[in-house]
């Protein structure tokens, strides 16, 4: 089985963090292809950087060669767009973050490493139908150093923002959202009075389900236009080719 991380922002080293999560949590059959968006941000922070992020991840997807694809961002950017284009699941950390939460408890909240996330992680919540199960968005109110510094500066910030969550909130579920986070669910779960969910090892394991389960969409053939000025891999695509299925393993 073979599963495409793909990170929409430019940051090789939030890849590799991201892929060791994926790495350790994915079934002894699956292979973690991780790969990273060659234009854009480093990290995203805003819809509009979400918007650019999710066109350059579809170049990525366009003719990806996977039976399975994660979008290594929260927030999801393009995935929507993405499972419109692609014939094998397509799985974004945050939804995926979202649907594991509300199976483990009844009031969830995000924690986020910057306040500048909060109202596109909003949107995230209300899109995937969940604002009735939401307890609320919290992060720390300094900023880190850096996105790679952001989980050893903030630790003891990010627990507080737990308890808070839980305490004053009523979540009994929390999502660490933000690439940065990658990994430190793992890490705080013993100091946190709630499971925590680490949106990356959630799309993993669901990205793996939904091979399994067979969750494969026929071929489709997406409507010939012309276009101007397209990655060659989406002028293909919509060119009038069939589009291209999964099924490497």
């Amino acid at each position: 089985m073979r599963l495409l991380l793909a990170n929409p922002n430019t940051s090789e080293a939030l890849t590799r963090q991201m892929a060791t999560v994926a790495e350790a949590v994915a079934p002894a059959d699956c292979r973690i292809e991780a790969v990273t968006a060659s234009r854009g941000f480093p990290y995203l922070s805003t819809r509009a950087e979400a918007h650019i992020a999710g066109a350059v991840l579809l170049e990525v997807l366009a003719e990806a060669n996977a039976d399975a694809a994660i979008i290594a961002a929260f927030g999801d950017p393009g995935l929507r767009a993405a499972r419109d284009l692609c014939d094998f699941p397509v799985v974004g950390v945050s939804d995926a973050a979202m649907m594991s939460a509300a199976m483990l408890g009844e009031r969830f909240a995000i924690i986020g490493f910057t306040q500048r996330m909060r109202s596109w992680y909003l949107d995230g919540v209300r899109d995937a139908g969940l604002s009735s199960r939401f307890a609320g968005f919290r992060a720390p109110d300094v900023e880190p150093t850096s996105v790679e510094a952001a989980q050893h500066e903030l630790r003891d910030a990010l627990l507080a923002c737990i308890e808070a969550a839980v305490r004053h909130d009523g979540a009994d579920a929390v999502i660490l959202g933000g690439a940065p986070l990658a990994g430190l669910a793992a890490t705080l779960a013993a100091s946190a009075p709630v499971p925590l969910i680490d949106p990356i090892a959630a799309a993993t394991l669901q990205a793996a389900a939904l091979v399994r389960l067979a969750a494969q969409r026929p071929a489709r053939i997406i409507e010939a236009k012309p276009s101007t000025g397209l990655d060659a891999r989406l002028a293909r695509r919509f060119g009038g080719q069939l589009a291209v299925n999964g099924g490497a393993s």
